[in-house]
């Protein structure tokens, strides 16, 4: 039997088939306008209603927005007795919160009709007229009705002292308040190891983490030579373009940390192949090539190393080699933290595979960290999470399976380390090559129209995406079988 589908697949072709069939309706709608009314008006409604789904339905929302969030947190939540009354937030006790607490509050939010048409948001301010820079505003789905998590981590002391103010922008609160109070170490007092699938997705997951880490180090697993197009554009030929695009994100790979002030040598690049992890992980012994570069040796996007790894002797792109170097980098490390895509939130093929790799190699070591901070660069249901503008705080994304318990871990970025992480994204090639015509002008309808504010630093959406005040990660504990310390 087939394997089923992914997920995202499904939602995504659940969207098209809708997107076709409203198309089909209003096309028959505009011949109709054109019968009675005349051409010119049916040529109007064309490009009125091109622009209002430009601006209001091509987000790629693939559940209901009137749905609610369902969590289940972990033993490690407490929960918080709290009053929301007159758009104040106060505790109903004396509860000590630590400055990295990580505080979530569950929130009944009910879009007003200007909230169909404005992205509907939470405005937190502290009741204290000398903190005028402690100011958060976190978006939601537009329609947004039901129950949503807010991130008030950062925001402890100020609750503690005198309580916040909440308030709606296009939307209402109400509902019953509940706080959950989430305790974890500081990690990044902590040796920490990065895996990132791709290069970037460690700058745009942990920046701020490695960055101000006892120890870090970064390991990325593929060159992601793949959707070269813009270097064919140049004049080269498929592989040739594909090489180009691997070896400048291998070198983006390497270069970025050392802005972090990582030292040069702890940013390790395997030059696996972008999307062949999975069929990798088919078949453990065989070697997978390249898709695009007619490439079937890792030793071309590995030239900037700084170390040399036992699998450099042959080169064959296989899980079995993908495991040793996972194996042989966790031995130099030593990591006590282990940060990589989080298996169930995350859908991206290579994020699942990357997962499924580090908890395989771990197994059979007798190293062992003392946790696994997951993370999601994508999303299966909503391509705009982290809603809202940069530099904005994080609240949780959509999740409605409370089935799985999770234990968030949040942690506040300053105004300079977000800046930071700004100009380490703006090194990346593949997040600075420029945006289509179309999506230039839906930008700029969505700016228009909705009020959407782009940010400064570049023109790819993870400038809004993943410059914020929050880093968020899943802590997984003691969840690893086999060998251990």
């Amino acid at each position: 039997m087939a394997e089923r589908a992914p997920r995202k697949q499904r939602l995504l072709a659940r969207y098209r088939r809708m997107k076709r069939c409203a198309l089909l309706v209003f096309a028959l709608l505009s011949i109709g306008v054109a019968l009675t009314l005349g051409v010119q008006w049916a040529l109007l409604l064309l490009v009125c209603g091109w622009g209002a789904h430009e601006a209001w339905f091509s987000d790629h929302l693939f559940y209901s927005p009137a749905t609610d969030y369902a969590y289940c947190f972990d033993e490690r939540a407490e929960a918080l007795p709290v009053i929301f009354a007159d758009a104040r937030l106060t505790l109903s006790d004396e509860a000590a919160l630590g400055g990295l607490d990580t505080l979530i509050l569950a929130l009944s939010v009910r879009s007003s009709w200007l909230g169909r048409f404005f992205d509907p948001a939470i405005v937190i301010e502290t009741n204290r007229p000398d903190s005028a820079a402690m100011r958060d505003c976190q978006v939601f789905e537009r329609g947004a009705q039901g129950v949503r998590y807010l991130n008030l981590t950062g925001f402890g002391g100020f609750l503690r002292e005198s309580g916040l103010r909440l308030q709606g922008r296009h939307c209402h609160l109400g509902g019953e308040p509940r706080l959950w109070r989430v305790k974890h170490p500081d990690f990044r007092q902590k040796r920490v190891l990065v895996v990132a699938p791709h290069a970037d997705d460690a700058e745009l997951a942990a920046f701020g983490l490695y960055s101000q880490a006892k120890d870090a180090w970064i390991v990325t697993l593929t060159a992601g030579e793949i959707e070269a197009e813009h270097y064919e554009r140049m004049g080269l030929s498929v592989p040739e373009a594909a090489r180009l695009k691997g070896r400048l994100r291998a070198w983006d790979s390497i270069a970025a940390p050392i802005w972090a002030g990582m030292p040069a040598g702890r940013s390790i690049q395997l030059g696996y192949f972008c999307m062949r992890l999975s069929a990798m992980r088919e078949a453990p012994g065989a070697a997978v090539a390249s898709s695009r570069a007619d490439l079937c040796d890792t030793r071309f996007f590995r030239t900037f190393n700084p170390i040399r790894l036992a699998s450099d002797a042959d080169g064959v792109p296989s899980w079995n080699n993908l495991l040793a170097d996972l194996r042989e980098i966790v031995l130099m490390a030593k990591p006590e933290v282990v940060v990589l895509p989080h298996s169930r939130l995350d859908p991206h093929p290579d994020h699942v595979a990357a997962h499924a790799a580090v908890r395989e190699a771990l197994m059979s070591l007798a190293w062992r960290p003392e946790a696994l901070l997951c993370y999601a660069n994508h999303l299966h249901d909503n391509d705009r999470w982290p809603m809202g503008a940069a530099h904005s705080g994080v609240a949780l994304p959509p999740v409605f399976d409370d089935s799985t318990t999770l234990s968030p871990w949040a942690l506040p970025l300053t105004g300079p380390v977000q800046l930071d992480k700004a100009m380490a994204l703006a090194m990346m090639h593949d997040l600075t090559l420029p945006l289509t015509f179309k999506q230039r002008l839906r930008r700029v309808l969505q700016g228009v129209i909705v009020g959407r504010a782009s940010p400064p630093y570049g023109e790819n959406e993870f400038f809004r995406k993943a410059v914020r005040r929050h880093e968020v990660f899943w802590v997984e504990n003691g969840a690893i079988e086999g060998k251990g310390r």
